[in-house]
């Protein structure tokens, strides 16, 4: 007995959401390994101009100026700033902290798009909601353990993070439909380069390695190869059935964070985030419902 074609569908939206997050995770293990030898904000704008190198290769010889044509350019620059700015607090926090907490906190993000919604774009949210809000913040603390080995300066890092992606995701759903989805990805990727540039003769480190070398090629890939399967993933099914599914991404960075780093999260650690997953869940689930 074969699936109907609405669920195989989803199947395949779920598996490239999977896919997509999973590119991800080894992004930011890829930008954690280099952080231990080069200065942060290089090595974010080694992922940029990479991305919007490998951007120009693929989607230039098809759209030409068509790639640069936009109906919002303010919004676009905005967007592109808040992205390279949570770009460059989140490498900040993997170069300080054990990545899968790091990665963990940032997943407050779509908890605190759901209350931005409800204050910018009066979209009405359910006590539910809030109260999936608060077990996030509370399942953060657990992770950052006031008074504990976590609760450094640092841990402020990933907080930041997720405001400011929230903002971007928020910046994202206004600019959904005024342009196309190659334009929006390309501005994302040359504002963050062009940003970072004036500052590189203060932070650039040029590789020491061959191998080095071609790891900073790779974030770029990796960044372009994770929106684009992301992007694909959309295609096949709608956000509510793929929300709950990003989470998996936190396995991924449990396991390259235990393989390649030797960290692994405590008891208390794991706690927090599931209590985090769940919150996000929860409201995934509310919002399909």
């Amino acid at each position: 007995m074969t699936a109907p074609p609405g669920a195989q569908h989803h199947l395949r939206g779920i598996l490239l959401i999977v896919a997509a997050v999973s590119t991800f995770a080894l992004m930011d293990t890829t930008a954690k390994y280099l952080s231990r030898t080069y200065p942060v904000p290089g090595i974010v704008w080694a992922r940029y101009a990479a991305q919007t190198l490998f951007l120009v290769v693929v989607l230039a010889p098809q759209l030409r100026l068509g790639l640069l044509r936009t109906r919002r350019p303010g919004l676009q620059l905005l967007r592109g700033g808040i992205l390279a700015a949570s770009t460059v607090f989140f490498f900040s926090a993997l170069a300080l902290m054990p990545i899968a907490e790091a990665v963990a906190i940032t997943f407050l993000s779509p908890l605190l798009l759901t209350a931005a919604s409800a204050w910018l774009l009066k979209e009405r949210v359910r006590r539910s909601a809030w109260a999936a809000l608060l077990a996030g913040f509370i399942g953060v603390l657990i992770i950052i353990r006031p008074g504990g080995g976590v609760f450094t300066p640092a841990a402020i890092l990933p907080i930041l993070t997720a405001v400011s992606f929230a903002a971007y995701q928020l910046l994202t759903r206004k600019l959904a439909g005024v342009d196309s989805t190659m334009t929006t990805l390309f501005y994302s990727a040359i504002v963050g380069t062009v940003l970072l540039a004036p500052g590189l003769p203060l932070y650039w480190r040029f590789p020491e390695s061959g191998f080095d070398a071609a790891l900073f090629a790779v974030l770029g890939v990796l960044a372009s190869a994770g929106h684009f399967v992301l992007i694909r993933a959309f295609e096949h099914a709608p956000p509510s059935v793929l929300a709950p599914f990003v989470y998996s991404q936190l396995v991924a960075v449990l396991v390259l964070g235990y393989l390649v780093f030797g960290d692994f999260p405590d008891g208390w650690s794991l706690l927090g985030m599931a209590i985090i997953v769940l919150a996000g869940a929860w409201i995934a689930a509310r919002q399909a419902r």
